[in-house]
């Protein structure tokens, strides 16, 4: 697949063109760099886990993209800042030549965070200059390296709370603000009378090879929450015994429960008898009303299968995105696997790698979370994970046959 053909002319002709990459270029870079403004060098620079990248390596690999994927091809005079970089900083590009193993990327205690914020100005001065110079050629790249960028903001975000959470002092990402606490919302079910329905990008403005080609898609009557299972909820399923109850969980899952010792989401700090929960603001009381998170596939489809419903595929999820509430607050698990769609073609030239490699042992995820950049939430974005992951904003909405 062209990226070309994902990418929409932005209006007012070729300066028009230029002055609006070149300002939702300059917009996601700072925001990157605001978001790791709240943490010490330190911070930036540890590892919790092989899942997990530092938050310098993903300001650095952001710019590694620019550099390697668009700068290499389109800007024949420019000059690397640091030609090691690129063996440091590249993620699984495996046509673009070896790179660091990615469980050992905390211990690039060196370049220092002073290196990569020059190597971000150093790659951001080239590009202003190509893009300028050659908007039309390098816009759908560019594009797509944004949007990259912002998958890598909501990294930044997830894997920082992550190494935190491991820290026994427990810091803040950054301070409490308070907030009106939720109110509860009864929960509704919304009814499909099943059919063939179109799903997959219908081609205006961008999204990732993985969204398309839209298809055809068959689906029987079902029902779906109108909104997200809240804390309040599952926790009913933890006070019924629900991780020592192995007639909930799949196979694997179970296994997972018993090898990790497991007996309540990611995050939950029994306090006194009461649960806390470990937040970007430090620890906090449960918010009963919130949408639970931080759930893997396993404990999803447990929870659900104890409530005597399923989880939806993703093609029920799409097919009711409208009407449906609570998204971009969790990533939902899906009973679908991360699969190709009939005709799906992956990303030519050097991002052919991008996600057509990982379609093999995933579950697809929707919705979006509090993490999920601005703008970056569209109801046919397809994220995926194992199912064992919870350090992802992850959590749960039912449905049921009808």
């Amino acid at each position: 697949m062209a990226i070309e053909a994902t990418v929409p002319a932005p209006p007012g002709g070729v300066a028009g063109a230029s002055a609006t990459l070149l300002a939702d270029y300059a917009a996601v870079r700072r925001h990157s760099e605001a978001l790791a403004a709240p943490l010490s060098v330190e911070d930036q620079n540890i590892q919790s886990m092989p899942d997990a990248s530092p938050t310098k390596w993903h300001l650095a690999h952001t710019t590694w993209f620019f550099e390697a994927v668009v700068l290499a091809k389109f800007a024949p005079n420019y000059v690397p800042f640091n030609s090691a970089y690129h063996f440091l900083f590249n993620s699984y590009y495996e046509g673009l030549g070896p790179r660091h193993p990615r469980p050992l990327r905390g211990m690039l205690s060196r370049p220092p965070m002073s290196d990569i914020l020059e190597y971000r100005l150093h790659v951001d001065e080239a590009m202003a200059r190509l893009i300028e110079e050659r908007t039309a050629e390098v816009a759908p790249l560019v594009t797509l390296g944004l949007h990259h960028e912002q998958q890598h903001q909501e990294l930044i975000l997830t894997d920082i709370k992550h190494a935190l959470s491991l820290n026994p002092l427990l810091p803040a990402y950054e301070p409490w603000k308070p907030s009106a606490p939720r109110e509860w919302v009864a929960q509704e079910w919304l009814e499909h009378r099943g059919g063939i329905v179109q799903v997959g990008h219908a081609g205006n403005g961008f999204a990732f090879d993985n969204e398309g080609p839209r298809h055809g898609a068959l689906l029987r009557p079902f029902s779906i929450a109108a909104r997200p299972v809240t804390n309040a909820e599952y926790l009913r399923f933890i006070e019924d015994g629900g991780y020592r109850r192995p007639e909930f969980w799949l196979s694997d899952g179970w296994a997972f429960v018993q090898r990790e010792h497991l007996n309540a989401p990611l995050y939950w700090l029994p306090e006194q008898g009461e649960w806390q929960v470990f937040t970007l603001h430090g620890p906090s009381a449960l918010e009963e009303h919130a949408p639970v998170s931080h759930v893997s596939f396993y404990e999803a489809a447990a929870y659900a299968a104890w409530e005597g419903a399923r989880l939806p595929t993703e093609f029920e999820w799409e097919a009711m995105a409208s009407r449906m509430n609570g998204q971009g607050e969790v990533w939902e698990w899906t009973r679908s696997s991360y699969d190709p769609y009939p005709g799906y073609r992956p990303f030519d030239g050097d991002v052919v790698e991008y996600n057509g490699k990982f379609m093999v042992g995933q579950q697809v995820l929707r919705g979006g979370s509090v993490a999920t950049p601005p703008g970056h939430i569209r109801p046919t974005y397809r994220n995926f994970f194992p199912p064992s992951a919870r350090w992802q904003f992850s959590g749960i909405r039912l449905a049921g046959d009808l």
